[in-house]
């Protein structure tokens, strides 16, 4: 299960064409049979980490990818919350025997050195403290390539979301052997 925000989504493509649907495909492909379940949610923030993952949590999946922060990031919220709320989801997780990973994110330099760094460490900390395997960032190879988002800038477009599965699938495949 994939707890995340538009990225996970699938914002502004068919839902067969955002990363998730795609990463399952990939692993298929690799004879790796795993459901992912999308529940990515536009708009959310780490404020519904918590929450989110409770309820995630009833459906008992074997493997929670965490993937929130990115609104947290560009409405320049709190870096420190951000820290505690994502803490509590994957210590809930954890505590119910959930492999977690983290899927991070980095701001843009237009929201200034100080918070996109400390945002950035957020992600490495919580990997460290939490004992989590890290995506250090989703958007990797996508973010700020206009050819692969959406005119609004922020939004992988289907060739952006065709990276971003790439970039998961790779990141899974070393998790699950």
């Amino acid at each position: 299960m994939i707890v995340g925000d538009s990225l996970t989504e699938g914002y502004g493509v068919p839902k067969e064409k955002a990363f998730p649907y795609l990463v399952e495909e990939k692993l298929a492909s690799k004879d790796i049979s795993l459901k992912i379940i999308n529940s990515g949610v536009s708009g959310s923030t780490s404020a519904s980490a918590p929450s989110r993952v409770q309820w995630a949590l009833k459906s008992k999946p074997d493997y929670l990818a965490l993937a929130l922060g990115a609104n947290d990031g560009l409405r320049g919220l709190s870096t420190k919350e951000m820290k505690k709320n994502l803490g509590e989801a994957i210590q809930a997780a954890k505590d119910q025997g959930t492999k977690v990973f983290l899927f991070g994110m980095y701001m843009p330099p237009n929201m200034g050195k100080k918070y996109t760094t400390e945002f950035a460490q957020v992600f490495l900390d919580l990997s460290k403290e939490k004992e989590v395997p890290l995506l250090p960032f989703l958007l990797e190879n996508v973010g700020g390539q206009k050819e692969l988002n959406q005119s609004d800038g922020i939004h992988p477009n289907e060739k952006g979301h065709e990276v971003l599965a790439e970039t998961v699938f790779k990141f899974l495949q070393e998790q699950l052997h």
